[in-house]
C-alpha cells in the first residue's frame, strides 16, 4: 500500500527548484500524493498550480500564525479559495507563542476566521500549535472547530492534548520528530492513538525524519514516519501505510486515483 504525506511545503525555494527529482522520489518510495499546505496568501496560488499541474497533489489555502504584516485573510476570501477542486483543506492555521511573543490578538482572531471558513465551505482543518496548547483547544471550542473537522499537524503536544482534540473528532498526524530518539512523549502518544485517526506527514522541507535527521527534508520520507510508528505498536509497515492512506482519503473526503496507485505515485 503506498503512503501519503498529509503535509508538506513542496513549493517552498529549496523543493521548487528540484521538483521533477522530488516527484520521482515519492514515487520510488511509494509515496503516492501528497498535500502541498499554503502558509500565506501570496504565495497560495504557486501551491494550487503545483496542485493543478500534477493529480497526486492536493493543495490547501491560509495564513500560518507565524507570518505577520501580511495580507489577513477574511472568512469569505478563504471560501471562495477553497471552492477550487484540488484545495481539500483550510490552513495550516493556529497559534504559535513560540517565535512571536507580545500581544498575539490577532493569531487568535486569524484562528478563528479560518475555522469558521472552514465550517463554511465544508473544508477540514490543518491546525498549528505550538506552545499554546490551552488557547488552540479553547478558541477550536468556542468556535465549534468540531463541525469542520481536520488534524493537529505535526504533533508534538501530550496524550491529554491529542484526547482533547480527539473528541472534537480531529485526527493526529506524525512528522519526523516522532523518529528522533528523545521524543518519547510523541512516541507515547503514537502508541495510545486509534489507528484510525492517525495520519503522517513530512512537513519538508523541514524535520527530515532519522536517517536523515538534519538534512532537506522531501515527501519521499514520509516512509520512515511510518516505519517508526509501525514499531512503536508492533504492526507492520502495510498496515500502517494501509491505515493512514485510507485516513487521509476519508478526512479530505477524495476519491482514489487509480491510476496513480497503480504506479504508486
Amino acid at each position: 500500500m503506498p503512503f501519503v504525506d498529509s503535509h508538506c511545503h513542496i513549493n517552498f525555494p529549496d523543493l521548487a527548484a528540484n521538483l521533477p527529482d522530488v516527484l520521482q522520489r515519492m514515487q520510488d518510495n511509494e509515496v503516492a500524493a501528497a498535500l502541498c499546505v499554503s502558509v500565506n496568501l501570496a504565495d497560495f496560488p504557486q501551491v494550487l498550480a503545483l496542485a493543478e499541474q500534477h493529480p497526486n497533489v492536493y493543495a490547501s489555502v491560509g495564513v500560518h500564525p507565524d507570518y505577520e504584516g501580511v495580507e489577513e485573510p477574511s472568512v469569505a476570501r478563504l471560501v471562495e479559495l477553497a471552492a477550487h477542486p484540488k484545495v481539500v483543506a483550510i490552513g495550516e492555521t493556529g497559534l504559535d507563542y513560540f517565535r512571536l511573543k507580545g500581544d498575539l490578538e490577532w493569531q487568535r482572531t486569524r484562528f478563528r476566521n479560518h475555522i469558521r471558513a472552514a465550517r463554511e465551505s465544508g473544508r477540514p482543518l490543518i491546525i498549528h500549535t505550538r506552545e499554546a496548547a490551552a488557547d488552540t483547544l479553547r478558541i477550536m471550542q468556542e468556535e465549534n472547530a468540531a463541525e469542520a473537522g481536520g488534524v493537529m499537524h505535526c504533533f508534538t503536544e501530550t496524550w491529554e492534548v491529542a484526547e482533547a482534540a480527539l473528541a472534537m473528532g480531529f485526527h493526529i498526524s506524525f512528522s519526523g520528530i516522532v523518529t528522533f530518539k528523545n521524543a518519547k512523549q510523541i512516541k507515547e502518544v503514537a502508541q495510545r492513538m486509534p489507528l484510525e485517526r492517525i495520519l503522517i506527514e513530512t512537513d519538508s522541507p523541514y524535520l527530515a525524519p532519522v536517517p536523515h535527521r538534519g538534512k532537506l527534508n522531501q515527501p519521499a520520507y514520509v516512509k520512515h514516519v511510518a516505519e517508526e510508528i509501525a514499531a512503536l505498536r508492533g504492526i507492520t509497515l502495510a498496515e500502517v501505510g494501509q491505515r493512514t492512506t485510507e485516513n487521509f482519503f476519508r478526512l479530505f473526503e477524495l476519491e482514489k486515483n487509480d491510476e496513480i496507485f497503480a504506479r504508486g505515485c
